[in-house]
């Protein structure tokens, strides 16, 4: 059913002439006739009936009126529905704990009027992350990207958004928990953690070279019963760690005495990249990449620094 011939039909039958709905919609007389007319051939029943003084609605079109008034509510609900600005920004973030999802929520304290749709996708990878950005499934993704910018899908554009510091999370029975900073390297021969790894991911690969490139062995294998039942674990264990970021937002109880200690020389980063379309006209999405740069700009980590060869250069900015 077409919406301009709705819209034709409720103009004419609340000003009762075609000559003035004609006026009112800016079109010919003829226009409005035809419109009209294809209505009527559409539902199948006459809505008007031709007087000297303009136009009356019959039965049909007195029962057909309400409907047709529902049906451009409901076009206009649904363009605004998809109009820019007018819906949440919809951010897929790999976990709820982690900094990108901490700074979605600093956003969000710092611009209340923008209404923000968190989500953590299905298919958690890079390259679902891509198509959900591509097909406008998401308004943004934070991801490690491991290709090469070459290899992005068309009109997709990227940004190094957060630096995220690494530390080693302990509880206080392990050899290491007196340490205030590590090395990297100094891990060696410690039992590393960090169940839930998913093969194929980009932080699967990003932990991957990290054990390289210091010669750690990272266990990702076994059931993984949660955040809380992996620092219960820690809280007891005399030899076992885990690998947190540093804004990671992670809560246990006091009795814990869990000992978050930075890793320096170098400082290992997680390089978490903004991901949008190019074209993407949602203004909360500006509002977001410029947050970030400012964010980014504000702090810069204790160099020097570590990262996984595959790390988008820095000068890709988040206002480009």
């Amino acid at each position: 059913m077409d919406l301009d011939g709705v819209r034709t039909f409720v103009v004419a039958a609340e000003l009762g002439q075609f000559q003035e709905a004609a006026a009112d919609l800016a079109v010919t007389q003829q226009a409005v006739s035809k419109r009209v007319a294809a209505l009527e051939q559409a539902v199948g029943a006459v809505l008007f009936a031709r007087t000297t003084r303009g136009v009356r609605l019959t039965l049909d079109g007195q029962t057909f009126l309400p409907h047709a008034r529902e049906l451009l509510r409901a076009a206009e609900r649904a363009r605004n529905a998809v109009r820019p600005g007018s819906r949440a920004l919809r951010v897929d973030v790999t976990h709820r704990r982690i900094a990108p999802a901490v700074a979605l929520h600093d956003f969000h304290v710092a611009h209340p009027d923008q209404d923000l749709d968190v989500v953590t996708l299905a298919e958690n990878n890079l390259t679902a992350a891509l198509a959900a950005v591509r097909t406008g499934a998401v308004d943004a993704s934070f991801r490690a990207v491991t290709l090469p910018a070459d290899a992005l899908p068309a009109g997709i554009s990227t940004a190094r958004a957060i630096d995220h510091e690494l530390e080693v999370l302990v509880g206080p029975r392990h050899p290491l928990a007196r340490e205030r900073h590590l090395e990297p390297a100094r891990l060696a021969g410690h039992r590393i953690w960090i169940p839930g790894i998913v093969p194929g991911t980009e932080w699967a690969t990003f932990y991957h070279d990290f054990a390289d490139a210091f010669g750690l062995s990272i266990d990702g294998i076994g059931p993984h019963f949660g955040d809380e039942a992996l620092l219960d674990q820690l809280s007891t264990s005399a030899d076992l760690a885990t690998i947190v970021g540093r804004r990671d937002r992670y809560l246990w109880p006091a009795r814990y005495d869990l000992r978050r200690i930075p890793l320096r020389n170098p400082t290992p980063i997680y390089p978490h990249s903004l991901i949008w379309a190019t074209v993407n006209p949602h203004p909360g999405l500006a509002a977001l990449r410029a947050y970030l740069a400012a964010a980014r700009h504000a702090r810069t980590p204790a160099a020097p620094l570590w990262t996984p060869t595959w790390t988008m250069p820095d000068h890709r900015g988040l206002q480009s």
